[in-house]
């Protein structure tokens, strides 16, 4: 006979699977399991068991979020929650079926993102003070999250190994791939001047692999980068309130605007990452690739001439250094 579990109980399972299972980013996850967590203290204060939730009990917590305020897309990730919480415990067979599926609520109305201007950007990154450590540090992760559109999990979660700044390209691991992202000479700028000079300073443990710390030097926080962001924002005075996302979406803006063709970053990132493979393979030498050098020269000029902050930028050689003993030029 399996142990009666508490609610709790059964929101950890869901969390610990989402975690091993699913493989979910941490914005996802700490999402879903506070709307799990909110549903079932509504049940609760109506007197449901979780584990006897029909739809008509979901169609109901819908509709109270909606009279309690809550936006439209707030009600829709707070079913598409409850669907996975509830496919979770179908297939831990602590329910027969699944409350949630099969009920949408109201669709919503898709509004344009935000961007930012040219100049806006330009404003925003002249904000942090480089004359100190902290600045140092602010500008450069800024100046990488507009130069690679990378997300701030990503972001975070870079080790100082991932970056080659001698041939201006970063490692990114992402949820489902990996991949190699090029840099203009402004990031690679910044970047260069804060691991040289203020990283060696901010690290507490000579051991620590993270790219950016906190000015205790351990790993700068989601919540850490979330406060500099807005705090620059208010100090540029730039109307829109800028979050990460919008840098994403104004880095993406801005490259089509230009003319950016993506499929030839994605050649880069192809000849890259067979470089990187032949290397660890213990091949000195990669001479078919050099037939790619055009593409890859051409892909170069194109990436910097469609990102605004590469405009001014002399073209980078394209150089790729291995340090398992092969190095390619």
């Amino acid at each position: 006979m399996r142990e009666e579990l508490s609610t709790l109980d059964y929101i950890a399972g869901y969390e610990t699977w989402l975690t091993r299972e699913k493989r979910a980013a941490a914005n996802t996850l700490s999402s879903y399991v506070r709307d799990v967590r909110q549903f079932a203290h509504w049940a609760d204060e109506n007197r449901l068991e979780l584990l006897q939730t029909s739809q008509e009990d979901v169609k109901r917590y819908a509709r109270h979020l909606e009279q309690t305020g809550k936006s439209n897309a707030t009600v829709v990730r707070s079913v598409a929650s409850l669907k996975s919480f509830y496919t979770y415990l179908t297939a831990a067979h602590f329910v027969r079926f699944n409350p949630a599926k099969g009920f949408t609520p109201n669709r919503i109305e898709r509004r344009l993102p935000a961007i930012l201007t040219n100049r806006e950007v330009d404003l925003f990154l002249e904000q942090p003070n480089i004359g100190d450590s902290k600045g140092c540090r602010d500008k450069a992760m800024l100046e990488l999250l507009y130069a690679t559109g990378i997300r701030v999990s990503e972001l975070i979660a870079l080790d100082a190994q991932d970056v080659n700044l001698s041939a201006g390209f970063l490692h990114c691991r992402g949820k489902n791939k990996d991949r190699v992202v090029p840099l203009y000479k402004a990031a690679v700028r910044a970047l260069a001047s804060y691991v040289t000079e203020v990283r060696p300073q901010l690290l507490e443990n000579p051991a620590e692999t993270a790219l950016f710390v906190n000015m205790n030097g351990e790993r700068m926080s989601r919540q850490g980068f979330w406060k500099l962001i807005k705090a620059y924002g208010k100090k540029a005075g730039i109307g829109t309130e800028i979050t990460p996302h919008i840098l994403r979406h104004s880095f993406a803006a801005h490259l089509v605007e230009n003319g950016a063709a993506l499929l030839t970053q994605y050649l880069t990132e192809i000849v890259v990452l067979i470089r990187y493979a032949h290397s660890f393979r213990g091949i000195k030498k990669c001479t078919w690739t050099n037939n790619f050098l055009p593409v890859m020269q051409g892909t170069h000029t194109e990436f910097s001439t469609a990102h605004k902050r590469a405009v001014a930028d002399n073209l980078m050689p394209i150089s790729v250094q291995i340090d398992h003993g092969c190095t390619f030029h």
